[in-house]
């Protein structure tokens, strides 16, 4: 039996506010990187970047990483699901549909990882308390971004549908990603395999595809993004994912794409002076509630105060 539980503790709640942190990065580095650089290049930099940080991670650790077969067709099972589609179709997308209207979009993930979990799993089945705290999480993050981005809707549907395919994508890698911890294996060791699963998927496909000696020209602008997307938003990002993933579940670790935009918009009051306005303190108030419904600990106590009462 799994030990996964639905309810996060205090930690786990820290943890998944920094992912939401770095991992909200992501689309500020690719909006900057797609500016000079092709898909599949940005993509198969930043995970031989991340992988790469991460085995000199574990060298300086003294550990090593598993070399079982099975264990490695998983790693590239979870690099595939989570980084290989997701990245590129994501990268992609955003070439032709802005960063808002991606992140409003990437929010689907936990309604997908809902449904899966339910198909997939014993213990992550839906109940109308999680079903209505992520269709209320949802509605929270896409006030935070701003009904604007949601004015090109249905203009570019071949990239709105990729963007959609890749929150399936995670999904289906965070109910996929679970047998990590049952296999005994620690998440700085799973975040480095399957990260070195996918450099040795797309670092082909960027040299086939995109022939960078002819295409590409670096920029300061462009390292620094590249650096930014592997060190902290794939490197850090899975050392803290499968971190949560180990513990708290599919669901739960995918609730960070609620977090992300009112990172994204705490970060931009605090470092460049951008202003907060009410959408953005409604649509925080009710991520709170759906993230408080899909944990489910405040609505039992309440319930328990009123029978007590």
């Amino acid at each position: 039996m799994e030990s996964t539980k639905q309810r996060m503790n205090a930690i786990e709640w820290f943890l998944l506010i920094v992912l939401s942190v770095v991992w909200g990065g992501s689309f500020l580095f690719n909006g900057i990187a797609v500016r000079s650089l092709p898909t599949f290049s940005i993509v198969a930099a930043r995970v031989t970047v991340a992988a790469l940080v991460l085995h000199l991670l574990l060298a300086v650790r003294g550990i090593r990483i598993p070399r079982q077969r099975r264990v490695w067709s998983a790693f590239f099972v979870m690099g595939i699901l989570n980084n290989v589609v997701p990245f590129s179709l994501i990268v992609w997308g955003q070439t032709r549909i802005g960063a808002g209207l991606a992140s409003i979009l990437n929010a689907t993930t936990p309604l997908f990882t809902v449904l899966i979990a339910h198909a997939a799993t014993h213990n992550e089945k839906i109940t109308p308390l999680r079903s209505a705290g992520v269709a209320i999480g949802f509605v929270g993050a896409t006030v935070v971004i701003g009904p604007d981005a949601l004015f090109g809707l249905g203009s570019d549907i071949a990239a709105q549908s990729v963007v959609l395919f890749a929150a399936c994508s995670y999904a289906s890698a965070a109910v996929f990603g679970r047998r990590f911890s049952r296999m005994g294996i620690a998440p700085l060791s799973t975040a480095t395999g399957q990260l070195t699963a996918s450099s040795l998927v797309l670092f082909p496909a960027a040299l086939l595809v995109d022939q960078p000696w002819h295409s590409i020209a670096l920029n300061a602008e462009a390292i620094v993004a590249l650096l930014g997307l592997g060190v902290l938003s794939s490197a850090l990002a899975y050392i803290l994912y499968f971190r949560i993933l180990s513990t708290a579940g599919a669901t739960n670790v995918l609730l960070v794409t609620f977090l992300v935009p009112i990172t994204a918009v705490l970060l931009g009051a605090l470092v460049l002076g951008e202003t907060l306005v009410l959408r953005h303190l409604v649509g925080m108030v009710l991520i709170g509630i759906g993230l408080g419904a899909i944990d489910g600990r405040l609505f039992w106590r309440l319930q328990r105060q009123r029978r007590a009462g």
